[in-house]
């Protein structure tokens, strides 16, 4: 029987059923036309090939369990070595007895991370407040002192030592870049030449130079007998080369802003600081997300550069695990852990920056 509606009620319909569900999403994916259909072949036969060995090998045949090289199947993985030596990864060489504060501070550093990231927080104005002052508490509780046992940096190492340097690089450049990327624009030629002399001669050396002026060369220009800690000085020189690029980040994000931006800032009375704070900053970052985010994760990886210097970050503590004869051989499990490491953690922050782009684009999609 035929149903009648008024003008403007009739239902909805469903979509044609050659337009949605996994045939379509295969036609038009992979078969749209003759070169897809046949590289979308290729690709499934290497797939069929070479995922069922994989998997075979990394899970199935692998050996979780033992003391040596001797006690893993020759055919399957040998994940035991990583079990075995899975508190060094983490910890590197920190004592036994102090772990609990480096765990307090992985806890702390969550909070941190979420007061920054979660806009909906609550209590979200003191989170913010901590988050400025985790990296200082988090340096007393690695380090020790005024009540807490002193710790040389010298036994950081692992992924602990990873994020110790990823984190304070990531938290201290981003200020620092855009105070660079605001000098760079300055009016004032001492500030402007400083900032533009500073950038070029950082992004124009190699991170590992710097490493090693930091790690030999920099002890010529102190006084003598002074002791300025290894790790102290590498996270200077983190910080400051992160600092370059990420000042020309920023500064790309202020030079996409309109004139008009400023002229309006101008209109309303508001002064300098008070025109970048409220009305050019807050745009010029959010162009700037992508290549913020894509600084921070170039950064994070590039803390595997300290092997070089003898500080052993999670990649250094697997090559020096691979070299006891009791795990020779191993080197697939080592890299391919490390891997995986950096792989989740630098997806993380490329899919909160996918994230945060959507939340904050006001453009209209189509």
């Amino acid at each position: 029987m035929t149903q009648h509606y008024a003008p403007g009620t009739h239902p909805d319909l469903p979509p044609p059923s050659n337009t949605v569900g996994p045939i379509h999403w295969l036609r038009v994916n992979l078969f749209s036309s003759i070169p897809n259909t046949i590289v979308s072949l290729i690709a499934i036969y290497l797939l069929i090939i070479s995922v069922p060995a994989a998997i075979d090998w990394l899970f199935f045949k692998a050996t979780y369990v033992g003391e040596s090289r001797n006690d893993c199947a020759r055919d399957g993985a040998c994940w035991a070595f990583i079990s075995e030596r899975f508190q060094l990864f983490v910890y590197g060489f920190y004592p036994q007895a102090e772990r609990w504060r480096v765990d307090l501070s992985a806890v702390l550093l969550g909070v941190a991370i979420a007061a920054v990231l979660w806009q909906n927080m609550p209590g979200r104005k003191w989170g913010l407040i901590f988050a400025a002052i985790y990296p200082f508490l988090a340096g007393w509780l690695l380090t020790g002192g005024m009540g807490l046992t002193p710790v040389d940096t010298n036994d950081f190492g692992g992924v602990m030592l990873t994020v110790v340097i990823g984190i304070t690089g990531i938290a201290f450049s981003l200020p620092i870049g855009i105070l660079l990327a605001l000098g760079r624009q300055s009016d004032l030629p001492i500030i402007k030449y400083f900032s533009i002399g500073f950038i070029e001669f950082i992004r124009g050396v190699p991170l590992i130079t710097l490493l090693f002026v930091a790690s030999t060369m920099l002890s010529y220009f102190l006084p003598p007998g002074s002791n300025f800690d290894l790790l102290l000085r590498v996270l200077i020189m983190v910080t400051l080369f992160a600092s370059a690029y990420m000042a020309e980040v920023i500064r790309g994000g202020l030079q996409a802003l309109p004139k008009g931006q400023k002229e309006a800032a101008d209109s309303l009375g508001l002064n300098y600081w008070q025109a970048m704070r409220l009305i050019i900053l807050p745009q010029a970052l959010t162009i700037s997300i992508p290549g913020i985010v894509n600084t921070f994760i170039g950064l994070y990886k590039d803390t595997s550069l300290v092997v070089i210097i003898g500080l052993l970050d999670v990649l250094g503590v697997g090559r020096a695990s691979v070299s006891d004869t009791a795990w020779v051989g191993l080197s697939t499990e080592v890299y391919l852990f490390v891997a995986v490491f950096f792989f989740i953690t630098c997806f993380g922050m490329a899919r909160y920056s996918l994230f945060l782009e959507n939340k904050l684009n006001t453009g209209h999609k189509h």
